[in-house]
């Protein structure tokens, strides 16, 4: 105990124990990283798993094989234009000019010409699936929805207890402090933590019903809740509205009642196989 005390004095008084640390770092600042070896397809599946991230990949690799199985059944093809047609917007978006560019991110993402390839017919048949089943249907659908399609941006404060909800509503409304300060000492949201509370411009028909509906007759820059939901209570700032835009809003609508149709039919599908 006496020899620790003394060591610790000496290192504070700068005796010698300053002097004896810096071999030390020197000889750190001498060592050389392993070359790293790149990963291979096991390893990446391995990843996955110790991740837990294996499941939610498992599901979008379900789903495509789903889209494809879909498109045989009804007859959508793309055709050998289509696809190169695609592929020259991909790599002028990507920055690909030329043919050694594309080799080169080709090799970067690991994939051969034939993956990339799939890869953008997928997009392509998902893109006419969703049209062949619902192209005819947008207009009324928005036309009777339109509410839905306005565009907000947001910013909130997530806490997981009332008490904590009230003090930071009440430091905001009574108190004049900051949002984003709040947000980043008290939320418990990953994105609105990091970036001051603001968590983006969002579709009404995105957001959770309990928020959609307090915030109906919110004006800008107005101040709402706590809102208590299944993730906890929502202290939000209407930042500002977005008049509704319908061709902006078209891909959306496509993807809403595309992703409600298959989760139907899944559904639907599950429970004829339990009664079997």
């Amino acid at each position: 105990m006496a020899e620790s005390l003394e060591k610790n004095a000496s290192f504070l008084n700068g005796g010698n124990s300053h002097t004896q640390l810096v071999p030390e770092l020197k000889s750190i600042e001498k060592f050389a990283l392993p070359e790293i070896a790149l990963a291979t397809n096991e390893d990446v599946i391995v990843y996955l798993r110790y991740s837990h991230k294996i499941a939610e990949y498992a599901a979008l690799a379900e789903h495509d094989a789903l889209v494809l199985r879909i498109c045989e059944e009804f007859g959508i093809t793309i055709a050998d234009e289509e696809l190169q047609a695609a592929g020259d917007t991909f790599r002028l978006e990507h920055k690909l000019l030329g043919v050694s560019e594309t080799l080169a991110w080709l090799q970067k993402q690991r994939i051969s010409v034939e993956d990339w390839s799939k890869g953008i017919r997928l997009d392509l048949l998902t893109k006419k699936l969703k049209e062949y089943l619902f192209g005819d249907a947008v207009d009324s659908h928005y036309l009777s929805n339109r509410q839905d399609y306005q565009r907000v941006a947001l910013s909130q404060i997530l806490v997981s207890d009332i008490t904590e909800a009230q003090k930071v509503t009440y430091a905001i409304r009574e108190s004049n402090e900051s949002f984003c300060a709040l947000a980043l000492e008290y939320s418990k949201g990953k994105q609105s933590k990091q970036n001051g509370g603001f968590v983006g411009i969002r579709f009404l028909s995105e957001l959770m019903s309990e928020i959609t509906q307090a915030i109906a007759q919110a004006k800008e820059g107005e101040v709402i809740g706590p809102i208590q939901t299944k993730l906890g209570y929502h202290i939000l700032k209407i930042e500002k509205y977005f008049p509704t835009e319908f061709n902006e809003s078209r891909e959306q609508i496509l993807e809403s009642l595309f992703q409600n149709w298959l989760q139907a039919n899944t559904t639907l599908a599950s429970r004829s196989e339990q009664h079997q």
